[in-house]
């Protein structure tokens, strides 16, 4: 676990609250709350994993979907899981989801994640 992630994991621990992300740019936002799911998963702190998912729900785009979608997979997030799928298909952009390298990765790592979005 990076620093930067063990150091917003103790903030949560002791305030119930993210810490604030001011300094960091969107997509930094975005991996850092990335991994502070991973770590909610990995520690069981169910409200912190709810936060992160709550967050990433919001900010979905056509770039980071697949990797979204593989990351609810890997730490058992059916809601956001749903989101990404409804994100794919709502949005009728399912060719630029497939062109990116995530959806690559996806297809890779989380097989049933690329064929559960695929069905719907």
């Amino acid at each position: 676990m990076q620093p930067a992630v063990f150091k917003a994991l103790l903030h949560v621990i002791y305030t119930d609250l993210l810490p604030s992300m001011g300094k960091l740019d969107d997509e930094e936002k975005k991996e850092m709350v990335r991994h502070l799911l991973a770590a909610a998963d990995r520690y069981a702190i169910e409200r912190m994993k709810m936060m992160c998912e709550d967050i990433l729900c919001k900010t979905l785009d056509v770039q980071t979907v697949a990797t979204t979608s593989a990351l609810a997979d890997q730490h058992h997030c059916s809601r956001l899981k749903d989101a990404c799928a409804e994100f794919i298909m709502s949005s009728n952009r399912l060719d630029d989801v497939l062109a990116r390298q995530g959806y690559v990765h996806l297809k890779k790592s989380c097989p049933a994640a690329s064929v559960n979005i695929l069905e719907r």
